[in-house]
């Protein structure tokens, strides 16, 4: 996983542009490797599936916040304070954040050492055939590392549970898909932001604020690296959450 500074020098900025450029054109782009499926077109929260649950009518359902962790969470290694709860409802868990980029996982052109200096090769949750998740194609989430703060198993989430993420007027729906640190919250993977319209960049991409995270309790799909019956699977739970059953 990737934890964004705070600030980066302008040394750093010029050799993450110079990593980049130096990438070939041919390279393999996101949604091109192994078990990942064809795309099929979003839909937007304003457009054409009036049975779609919006983001106006998610974020209504998280208003008010039932804090089920013992603690708060710092958005940034660098954050000087801890203001983000996990909250709970019957069916799900949320908190509200920034997004840092996650670009960990299978190795592609969009995330690899020279696109991002925190790379790892691995994704704590792993796909059905038993390798990392290729974080630049599928659409996930990180959540902490279990901790006294709070311990996601606890509440009924796991790898390839459904998220639905929401930002400004656009819902999108993916899967737990990598831990990060105990104190830290506040990422997604390449993909999700790509989706979301937030600038997926590792370096210097990601939100500051303005990031409503909702994971849908006993939600696993499998496999875990299908977008399809993730977002299937998302869109049915958020019209159940909003009270469209």
């Amino acid at each position: 996983m990737r934890t964004r500074m705070l600030a980066l020098t302008s040394a750093a900025c010029g050799a993450a542009l110079l990593g980049a450029a130096a990438l070939p054109a041919s390279a393999t782009g996101p949604g091109t490797g192994p078990g990942q499926e064809p795309e099929a077109a979003e839909v937007d929260a304003a457009g054409v599936d009036a049975t779609a649950a919006t983001a106006a009518e998610l974020l209504a359902e998280v208003r008010a916040c039932a804090r089920i962790s013992k603690g708060a969470y710092r958005t940034d290694s660098g954050s000087a304070k801890a203001t983000v709860p996990v909250c709970g409802t019957q069916d799900a868990v949320f908190w509200k954040a920034d997004m840092d980029i996650d670009c960990d996982g299978r190795r592609t052109a969009a995330c690899n050492r020279r696109t991002d200096p925190y790379f790892l090769p691995e994704t704590a949750f792993q796909t059905s055939r038993g390798e990392p998740l290729d974080s630049a194609a599928l659409p996930h989430v990180v959540v902490p590392g279990p901790s006294k703060v709070w311990d996601y198993r606890k509440s009924g989430l796991t790898g390839g549970s459904v998220v639905a993420v929401v930002y400004r007027d656009r819902v999108r729906y993916g899967v737990i898909g990598d831990t990060g640190p105990t104190g830290i919250i506040g990422e997604a993977s390449y993909a999700m932001a790509k989706d979301l319209g937030i600038d997926p960049d590792p370096w210097t991409g990601g939100a500051e604020s303005g990031v409503t995270y909702i994971a849908f309790k006993n939600s696993r799909v499998s496999p875990i690296e299908s977008r399809a019956r993730a977002r299937s699977r998302g869109a049915s739970l958020a019209r159940e959450f909003v009270g469209r059953s």
